[in-house]
């Protein structure tokens, strides 16, 4: 394999003369199992595992490899092993926080240049979601695309599309059917060689379809999808990076259950860029856009001219990043008072030896 076809670029260099150890070699993260790691490097498909120090040094799963990360590996290419002893900074970087009440990041995918947010225009059509989709996208550094498939099922295509189109500004929408093979040539324009997209979405939106058309061959599972609500089990189990045969690289996600925000409201202000816009006429600068006077939001609303459901996502967005916020201040004041404590402890151990 050459590194260039697995998205190796300029970028990387720096990082890897760094290490300046010939036996070393840079290699990508294919799938996670458990604590093993399939890379793909010169040496070709090797089984990698974390060294002890690396294992020890790094805190919390953000700090692990995830799928698309470039690693520095010891290669035993006669074992079919590696091991992995360091993470390559990140250009771009899919994060959501975890589920349930852990306050902590998780890395979907990393290092991609193109984000295809897919939403099927059958009973799993999903304005909202989208919007919590780009927001995301926006706050990762990669670009977002939205791919509305199915539209062989849908009888009213072009008002949905333009729906979309409404919400995703600045974001080229692309309506395809995967199974009638309608409108797949623009992939061509994002999935270059050493180019990487990562298709994110809820289950039974055709991601794998997707991607088995693009590799003209049915290598990830399909599922059926229910009738009365759109949705598919979830049939990737796992992230994998595949490479395609024509070039460029695509990373397969589960469908997620829980779309939980994480990052800065970055993300929040380029997914809502129209709403920001509004905000800067407000008559208040910290306007809540809630009972404030001459809050130019509002009045978009009265209006007409901006949708109460698209505020309505926004500040439900909003409200999510705040809140994330302050639980990550509360876990670093908890994490701080307890160093504190430990040092305090660690003192009087000492007074009491005499020291």
């Amino acid at each position: 394999m050459q590194l260039i076809d697995l998205g190796w670029d300029s970028s990387f260099d720096k990082s890897f003369e760094s290490f300046n150890d010939r036996n070393l070699s840079p290699a990508r993260i294919a799938r996670e199992n458990r604590n093993n790691y399939l890379t793909l490097s010169s040496d070709g498909e090797l089984v990698g595992e974390l060294s002890g120090k690396f294992h020890n040094e790094t805190n919390g799963s953000a700090g692990r490899p995830a799928i698309g990360d470039w690693v520095t590996i010891s290669p035993r290419p006669n074992e079919g092993r590696a091991t992995i002893h360091a993470l390559f900074p990140r250009k771009s970087a899919f994060v959501r926080k975890v589920a349930g009440m852990i306050t902590e990041a998780q890395i979907v995918a990393a290092n991609i240049d193109t984000v295809f947010i897919v939403c099927g225009l059958d009973n799993n059509f999903n304005p909202r979601r989208v919007e919590r989709y780009l927001a995301l996208a926006w706050e990762s550094g990669a670009t977002p695309v939205v791919i509305l498939n199915k539209v062989d099922l849908c009888d009213d295509a072009e008002s949905l599309v333009a729906e979309i189109e409404s919400i995703a500004i600045g974001v080229p929408v692309h309506p395809i059917s995967a199974v009638a093979g309608t409108g797949l040539a623009v992939f061509s324009d994002y999935l270059t060689t050493g180019k990487t997209a990562a298709f994110l979405g809820s289950s039974g939106v055709g991601k794998s379809t997707i991607i088995n058309s693009l590799l003209g061959a049915e290598r990830l599972k399909v599922g059926e999808v229910r009738e009365y609500d759109g949705r598919g089990r979830h049939t990737t189990s796992f992230r994998e990076l595949i490479l395609l045969p024509g070039g460029g690289i695509v990373i397969d996600t589960p469908g997620m259950r829980e779309i939980q925000v994480w990052g800065d409201d970055e993300g929040l202000k380029q997914a809502f860029d129209d709403i920001q816009a509004l905000a800067l006429q407000c008559r208040f600068t910290d306007c809540n856009h809630h009972t404030e006077p001459g809050c130019a939001v509002k009045k978009a609303v009265l209006d007409g001219t901006l949708d109460p459901d698209r505020l309505r996502s926004y500040m439900k967005l909003k409200r999510e990043l705040q809140y994330l916020a302050a639980r990550q201040s509360f876990k670093a004041s908890i994490i701080e008072k307890n160093r504190w404590k430990k040092i305090s402890q660690y003192q009087k151990s000492l007074k009491k030896k005499g020291h």
